[in-house]
Formats: C-alpha cells, structure tokens, sequence
C-alpha cells in the first residue's frame, strides 16, 4: 500500500511540474505580444489625441482674435513636447515594443506624421505635427515638454491675433 501512496504523490508531484512548465512556456510566447498590442493601443490613442488638440487649434484659429478651446490629454507613457521655436508639437515613445510603421520612414495619418526607429531591444516612435503658426506660452518660445501623469493634462489654445510678420499666433497653456 505505502509504495502505491507514494507513486500518486510523485506522479501529482510530476503532474504539477509539467503543468507548471506549460505554463511558463504560454508566458514566455503571449507577453510580447500583449505587450506589442498595449504599446499600439496607445500609440494609437495618441495620434487621435493629435488630431483632436489639432482640431481644436484650428477651430480657436477660426473663431477670431480671443477665441480659445481646451482639449484634455491623457499620457500613460512617452512625452509630449511643445517646441515654440520650430512651432511643433511632438510625442515620443522611446521604449516601445511595436514597430509601429516601417523603420526610419516617415509616414502620415492625418496631419500626424509618424517616424519609428527600430533599436536593438526596444523601438522609439515619434508622432509630430508641424504648425504655420506661431506657437507661444506666455509670450515665451522654447521647448515644453509634459511627462506621463494618471491624471489628463488639460490645455487651453487660444487665437492670439497676428504676429508683425503676419503670422497668426497660438497661444497655449496648462490648465
């Protein structure tokens, strides 16, 4: 009897091992993907964020000296920068696991263009909107750049008239 009590122990023993085993295996294949998947979703979500901030710009270009509109931004990962020198505003992603768009190639959607460089490890993806506008934060211009927080950023573009070069101005803050 005992030599019978002991073969079911070690095949349970056995049994769980392999099972075990299995599982690492399923691990080891499905959390790239998973992954690939999330850094897309978000990717994703980021470039229709774009289009919205763009749409709302356009809309307080369109309203007339004064007019503003606010848009709210969630970022979980990455960094937007707001580049008041070059008038541009860009997103960049620099651990991603997705090749979102065929390497060191620009392309678009939209107005946003996209730029995916492939590293040895992770990928960095850039999303960019140029502007003819001149952008300005309190009459500065220099590079902004906003980290991911849990909570949306929350900003206010405004039309603030013409420049002395004719240039319409976007005037934009942190809510």
């Amino acid at each position: 009897m005992r030599s019978k009590s002991g073969q079911v122990w070690i095949e349970t023993v056995i049994y769980t091992l392999i099972g075990l085993s299995l599982i690492a295996v399923v691990l080891a294949i499905v959390t790239p993907k998973i992954n690939e998947y999330k850094d897309k979703s978000v990717i994703e979500q980021t470039i229709s964020s774009f289009n919205e901030m763009d749409s709302k710009i356009k809309e307080s270009l369109a309203g007339g000296v004064g007019n503003a509109r606010t848009v709210e931004f969630r970022m979980k990962r990455g960094e937007i920068y707001f580049d008041r020198e070059k008038d541009i505003i860009y997103y960049i992603m620099d651990d991603s696991d997705v090749l979102y768009s065929e390497p060191d190639v620009e392309t678009s959607i939209g107005r946003v263009k996209i730029l995916t460089q492939e590293g040895q490890k992770k990928n960095t993806v850039k999303l960019t909107i140029e502007y003819q506008q001149n952008i300005t934060f309190e009459g500065v211009e220099d590079i902004i750049i906003f980290t991911p927080s849990s909570v949306p950023y929350k900003f206010r573009f405004e039309n603030g008239g013409f420049s002395p070069e004719g240039r319409q101005i976007v005037n934009f803050e942190k809510i």
